[in-house]
């Protein structure tokens, strides 16, 4: 398919975007503004233009979102778009575990748990502890391990740090940095990880085996994250790390509007993309297709308001 063909029907601000796909770029984007049409044309189009589909590596929220995009950029190229590494952050990360997990102690067979089996496991932690459950509810607890794993937080950095440890004083949980150290032995010792233990223990790896980070940077030359204002601290820093060689780091997203703030989103990742890739070229997709223009101003004007609030 000629370029012509893959950029027809983009105005000016999606075609901008698509076609400047060298170095660091922002795409600011509200809803229906054709966010997810210009991520994949862009990719397409690097394709057409002879980029090498491994060396792609597209993150997403939702396995549906990875699957639409991969769909689309078929339609565009053809079978090329097989090649590209993409999906969802957990789906991506927990195949690259797979690939490495001898390396951080984990068999490359490693069993995911579900929600499910981290609620038993937390349960039966503090029953051995003789904790009361009415107080250490094996919910809240299992919550307060995913927060500390989303931020970074190791076991040890959690038990040594006095505001967390203050924090579950104050909730009288005293003893959850205990539970959450003996949670994450118990899953090394079963060979299991939790959805959270995806991203932390990609960090880890990445951090501890810098020969198998420098092989990702240079394998994935390009990289794009959709809806970026919902990345958490280990997203975050994934996405960092891999791209410090090559920093073809290509993020979408609408700083208006974060949904995963429960999962420990954090709007500042987008906020402060310029700063951390100071040669960034940005693009604001502001020509909505799916509301009326008097719906947009006042939707621009009521979120404005809440900022300043």
């Amino acid at each position: 398919m000629m370029n012509e063909d893959i950029l027809h029907g983009l105005n000016d601000a999606q075609r901008e975007a698509v076609v400047n796909y060298d170095g660091p770029s922002l795409i600011i984007a509200g809803a229906g503004s054709g966010k997810t049409r210009v991520l994949t044309t862009r990719i397409a189009y690097m394709l057409a233009q002879g980029v090498d589909p491994a060396s792609i590596l597209a993150l997403t929220f939702t396995n549906k979102a990875a699957r639409e995009m991969r769909e689309r950029i078929e339609r565009l190229v053809g079978s090329r778009a097989r090649y590209i590494r993409m999906g969802t952050f957990h789906s991506v990360f927990a195949r690259i575990l797979r690939e490495n997990a001898t390396r951080i102690g984990f068999p490359e067979s490693y069993t995911i748990y579900e929600p499910n089996d981290v609620k038993n496991l937390v349960k039966s932690i503090i029953k051995e502890h003789n904790l009361p459950e009415e107080r250490y509810k094996p919910q809240a607890v299992a919550a307060r391990i995913s927060m500390a794993k989303n931020c970074l937080i190791t076991p040890g950095a959690y038990l040594a740090n006095a505001v967390l440890m203050g924090e579950d004083r104050e909730a009288k949980m005293p003893e959850v940095g205990e539970i959450y150290n003996d949670y994450c032995a118990r899953c090394k010792r079963n060979g299991a990880m939790d959805f959270d233990d995806l991203l932390l223990q990609t960090n880890i790896l990445l951090r501890d085996a810098p020969e198998v980070t420098e092989r990702y940077q240079e394998q994935f030359k390009y990289i794009l994250v959709d809806e970026y204002q919902d990345t958490n601290m280990a997203q975050y820093v994934i996405v960092r790390r891999l791209a410090l060689k090559h920093s073809n780091v290509c993020v979408v997203g609408d700083d208006a509007q974060s949904i995963y703030a429960f999962r420990g989103a954090k709007i500042e990742n987008i906020l402060s993309f310029q700063r951390d890739y100071p040669t960034t070229r940005v693009y604001k997709l502001e020509q909505n297709y799916r509301s009326t223009q008097t719906i947009v101003e006042a939707a621009n004007s009521l979120i404005a308001t809440t900022h300043a609030a």
